[in-house]
């Protein structure tokens, strides 16, 4: 009878944070959030891999230039020399902040380090994407609307 009162001191479940971490580690999510009985549980993760992993694909791309040049779309994935911006998560990239607005950048624009170049939507909740530096976008790569994969390519800035 005297532990009932410690019962609202601790409201979050351990238990059931762990589950959702294995969650995450089991889809290749980056973060979950769940809402039960006005309690809100969010659990996500930093995940610092993406661009190591990424640099290793255009490799296989540009050692077949033969099987590739008689198609003429298959070139388009060669990018500008620049910094690539990958998605830190999965979700759908959004390039205005509402339908009506316009981009918040477009080709040839400068930005600023931090500056908001998209957002990706990721259950419901709207992650800016920033500039990682100062520079020129010189690509995007995505469409609005378009749903990206954890380390996907979105923009280039030279």
């Amino acid at each position: 009878m005297a532990s009932s009162p410690k019962a609202p001191a601790d409201p979050i479940d351990a238990r059931m944070v762990r589950k959702l971490a294995d969650i995450l580690t089991d889809t290749g999510l980056s973060e979950i959030e769940v809402e039960c009985d006005g309690l809100k549980i969010r659990v996500a993760k930093t995940l610092t891999s993406a661009p190591i992993q990424y640099a290793a694909a255009p490799a296989p791309l540009a050692a077949a230039p033969a099987a590739a040049a008689p198609a003429g779309e298959a070139a388009a994935p060669e990018r500008r020399k620049g910094d690539v911006v990958n998605s830190p998560m999965v979700g759908t990239v959004y390039l205005q902040p509402q339908p009506d607005a316009p981009a918040f950048v477009k080709v040839g624009d400068m930005v600023s380090a931090g500056q908001t170049l998209m957002i990706v939507e990721a259950m419901k909740t709207m992650n800016p994407i920033p500039a990682p530096k100062a520079g020129k976008v010189v690509e995007i790569i995505v469409e609005d609307a378009q749903p990206v994969e954890f380390g996907e390519p979105l923009v280039v800035i030279e």
